[in-house]
This record gives C-alpha cells, sequence and structure tokens, in this order.
C-alpha cells in the first residue's frame, strides 16, 4: 500500500472493527508520507472495509473495500475504493492500487 519505488518504513495494523492501521513510506526523492485508516468490517478470509487518509490531507478521507472469495484454485480479489474528492485523486490511487496488485500477485506466484 505505496507508491512505486517507495520503501516502507514503519507499518502498523490492528485489522478489527474499528482498529486501526498507519503506513509510513520514503520515496526515492527522500519525501516521506503516511496513510492511516480505521477498519469499518472485517471478515475474515472474505472482506475488509477501512477508510484511507492521507496524514498530509486529513480532510480527504476515502474508503476501501477488499472483497475475497474461492475461484477454484486461487482467490478472486475486487478492491473498490470510493469517496475521493475529484478525479484526480482517484485516478492517481487507481495507477497505485495497480501497481501494488500486480505486485502482489508477482510475489504470490
Amino acid at each position: 500500500m505505496h507508491p512505486p519505488g517507495a520503501e516502507v518504513i514503519r507499518a502498523e495494523v490492528d485489522a478489527r472493527v474499528d482498529g486501526r492501521f498507519a503506513v509510513g513510506f520514503r520515496k526515492p526523492d527522500g519525501q516521506q508520507l503516511e496513510i492511516y485508516g480505521q477498519y469499518q468490517d472485517v471478515v475474515p478470509d472474505a472482506k475488509l472495509v477501512f477508510t484511507w487518509t492521507w496524514r498530509s490531507n486529513p480532510e480527504q478521507e476515502s474508503l476501501v473495500t477488499v472483497l475475497l472469495r474461492p475461484d477454484g484454485n486461487g482467490t478472486l480479489l475486487t478492491l473498490t475504493h470510493e469517496q475521493f474528492i475529484d478525479e484526480e485523486a482517484r485516478d492517481l490511487h487507481q495507477s497505485g492500487w495497480s501497481h501494488g496488485l500486480d505486485a502482489l500477485e508477482r510475489y504470490l506466484a
């Protein structure tokens, strides 16, 4: 859950309803950023719903839903990220999630 080329320097996760997460990372140019949020729904092996907020823009909270379901010998993952402040924010996150999911697929292959 970070931009391409960035190094995760801190990750805290309490994956339960009302639990919180925070991920801090450093971009190649040295800039440090952090995202954080709160879990709203947690169904083991099936569903996660959590808020998503950049520390630098706390007024721009959005919502992420991750659904998992069996698919043959694998798992189908559906990710929905919504409630963006504008189309630019949506497009930037789409690019980021695409990179992250591609990396996850390579890791699990």
